[in-house]
């Protein structure tokens, strides 16, 4: 507690644990377990999701990663409506795949560009124009905004180690040196 009496939170701990409805790559039972609140906007992200590639091929099944939407619109004018289309991908079993076009296109986040995306990983377009229009994700993505808000992070990416606030440099050699000191 402090000198108020009102008790602390220790944002150095990830509050929320990985929940069924969160985007997850790589088995439960993964030595090493990372959750990231990131925007398809944000450069730091992209370097991240970079990073995260070189981890998982050479990590494999010893890596889990969970990836939760963070748009800092204000910011990024495309990030809610890129974490939207994402959603609707998801929608139709490609969450991962959009996720990756996404990021791979970071300064292609346009409207015609998502739906481009969407063409290219065979979506069906009648259904992710009409979640698009109707915002049918943004009460999703605006969720996950919450769970990083109550966890503490106000700038993106947003990442936690195992249950720990991380964050030191993104490229693979730090990254990789502190997975190894957590499991």
């Amino acid at each position: 507690m402090d000198v108020l009496g009102y008790t602390k939170l220790d944002l150095s701990r990830l509050l929320l644990p990985i929940e069924p409805d969160d985007h997850v790559l790589g088995p439960e039972d993964a030595r090493y377990t990372l959750v990231e609140y990131g925007d398809y906007e944000c450069p730091d992200c992209g370097k991240l999701f970079r990073t995260l590639g070189e981890l998982r091929a050479e990590m494999a099944d010893d890596l889990r990663l969970a990836f939760r939407h963070y748009p800092r619109s204000g910011l990024h004018p495309h990030a809610q409506s890129a974490a939207e289309a994402a959603e609707a991908a998801g929608a139709q079993g490609r969450f991962w795949e959009m996720h990756d076009a996404l990021f791979q296109n970071q300064n292609a986040l346009k409207t015609k560009d998502l739906e481009r995306y969407a063409q290219g990983l065979l979506l069906d377009m009648t259904r992710f124009h009409s979640d698009l229009k109707t915002r049918a994700f943004e009460q999703r993505v605006r969720e996950d905004f919450r769970r990083g808000v109550g966890n503490g992070v106000y700038g993106t990416p947003g990442l936690f180690i195992n249950g720990i606030r991380y964050d030191g440099a993104l490229d693979r050699n730090p990254l990789f040196s502190e997975l190894k000191k957590s499991g």
